[in-house]
Order: structure tokens, then C-alpha cells, then sequence
């Protein structure tokens, strides 16, 4: 039989000055673990990590058999080992903390309703001419700021400055313009530049199928909050990616309705850490 009495008193004298600070200590730790396990899953980190338990499963070994040549050469293996992974993983941690810096809590982009009508206006532009450039099979990459700012690949490009119109995105991405190899970068519901370079994705695990375009997309999304439309070239598929993953086969119409639904997002509406944790990435 448990003793009950006994159980409540181990848990008094060990627990009794639980408090707020242990919560949000907890709390903390938590969010720390998570982040880590999502970057390991995001990254090469998982067969890395492998080696690097077997190497302290090796020492431990050799330690305790006092293999005194193998200590030596382990222990000393794992010290250069941090300043190795750090050379390795440089483009991974340099996308990890650029990710932290960009959490927001979030903005209300309908909150003037003279500015929502405006972004629906533009939405509705750009969707346009996506289906039209689609059915033409012209090939198109256009970015929607959101709460990152885009300074340096805005700097990449061509200034304009100009009012979202299906014509003049057309026009732009038309073969023959000059600007049309780049990024079309929309800023406060305007075209701000165009003919801007975006960063490729580093991730080896996509479809073979995705072109330069796409892969544009998907790098600019892993390091911002940007929502970026990819018109494909060779298939005329109309493509949103936002936040590393991309999602094909939009019509004018779902396609307006998927970037209204990124700019009402709130981090209120954004996925639980356990729902996150475990999704699968990809393309969809």
C-alpha cells in the first residue's frame, strides 16, 4: 500500500517554495529546448549530433577502461570539435538568430481601414496578374514586407516607388524588360523596387523540380517574414511560400485569399509550440 502521508510530505519539503520565478525558469528552459530541437530538425545538425554522442560515449569508454592515448585524443577532438560546429553551422545559426530577432508580436495591418482597403486593392492586382502571367507561362517573383524589413535586397534592385496596377507588374516581368530577372519588392501596398536579389535556400531536401525562382523564395522566407509569389516558368504554377515552406496550385482568387490570410496572422493565431514541434516542412 502507498503511503500516502508519506508522498505528501516529500512533495511539501521539496516543492514548498515552488513559486512564479520556478514557472517562468521552467518556462524558459522550455523554449530553449524547443528552439534547439527545431533547428536540429531544420538543419544537417541531426547526423552531426550522432557523431557527437558517439565521440562522448567513446570517451567515456576510453576513460574508463584508462585508455590514456584515447582520452588525450578524444578530449581534445571535442574542444576543437565546438569551434568546428560553430564553422559548420554558421549559415544555420546566422538564420536561427535573425529568426529570433524578427519575432514580433504582431501587427494589425487592417487597423486603418483607408490602409486595408488599400492592401486588399493591391492583393487583388498582383493576384490578377499572376493568373494572367500563369496562362502565359512568364515566369515572376514578387515579395509582400511584412514586419521584416527588406532594406538590403530592396538596395540589390531598382527603385520605383510605384502604384500596384496587374499592367505594371506585367510589364515588368515581360521577357523583354530589363528588370524582369529579379524580385518585385511591395512595400506599404507599392512597388517599391524591382530587380532584386534574393538569397538562395540552403536546403538540400527540396523537390528536384523547384527552379531558381522558387528557391529564391524559399530562402528569403526562412530569413524573413516576407511573403513571396512565384509565377514558375516552365509549368505556370502559381506558388506562396512563407516561412520556409511552399504551397502550389493557387487560382487568382485563393491566392488573394491566402495573402489576406498572412497579414491578418497574429501571434495569437500562430501555431502551438507541440503542433510546430512536430509538422513536417516541405513542399505542399
Amino acid at each position: 500500500m502507498i503511503n500516502w502521508e508519506m508522498v505528501t510530505d516529500w512533495f511539501s519539503s521539496h516543492y514548498s517554495s515552488f513559486g512564479f520565478q520556478d514557472v517562468v525558469d521552467i518556462l524558459i528552459v522550455s523554449f530553449i529546448v524547443y528552439e534547439v530541437i527545431l533547428f536540429i530538425r531544420k538543419s544537417r545538425a541531426a547526423q552531426i549530433l550522432k557523431g557527437i554522442l558517439l565521440l562522448v560515449v567513446l570517451l567515456e569508454l576510453a576513460q574508463a577502461l584508462d585508455l590514456t592515448a584515447t582520452t588525450f585524443l578524444l578530449s581534445n577532438s571535442m574542444q576543437l570539435g565546438v569551434v568546428a560546429v560553430i564553422v559548420v553551422f554558421q549559415p544555420e545559426l546566422r538564420s536561427a538568430l535573425e529568426q529570433v530577432g524578427r519575432r514580433t508580436i504582431g501587427i494589425d495591418f487592417f487597423s486603418d481601414r483607408e490602409q486595408g482597403e488599400e492592401l486588399r486593392a493591391c492583393i487583388h492586382e498582383v493576384s490578377t496578374a499572376c493568373e494572367s502571367m500563369a496562362k502565359q507561362k512568364t515566369g515572376a517573383l514578387i515579395v509582400f514586407e511584412r514586419t521584416t524589413g527588406l532594406r538590403e535586397i530592396i538596395s540589390s534592385g531598382v527603385a520605383l516607388d510605384a502604384t500596384v496596377s496587374a499592367e505594371l507588374i506585367e510589364s515588368i516581368f515581360f521577357v523583354n524588360n530589363p528588370l524582369h530577372d529579379g524580385a518585385v519588392i511591395i512595400r506599404n501596398n507599392r512597388i517599391y523596387a524591382a530587380s532584386c536579389l534574393l538569397p538562395l535556400t540552403q536546403n538540400r531536401n527540396l523537390s528536384k523540380e523547384l527552379g531558381t525562382r522558387h528557391r529564391a523564395a524559399i530562402g528569403l522566407s526562412e530569413v524573413s517574414d516576407a511573403l513571396v509569389v512565384v509565377v514558375s516558368e516552365e509549368t505556370g504554377k502559381i506558388s506562396l511560400v512563407s516561412d520556409g515552406l511552399i504551397r502550389r496550385g493557387y487560382r487568382a482568387d485563393t491566392l488573394q485569399e491566402a495573402l489576406l490570410s498572412g497579414f491578418e496572422q497574429t501571434a495569437a493565431q500562430r501555431p502551438s509550440f507541440f503542433k510546430r514541434l512536430f509538422e513536417k516542412g516541405g513542399v505542399k
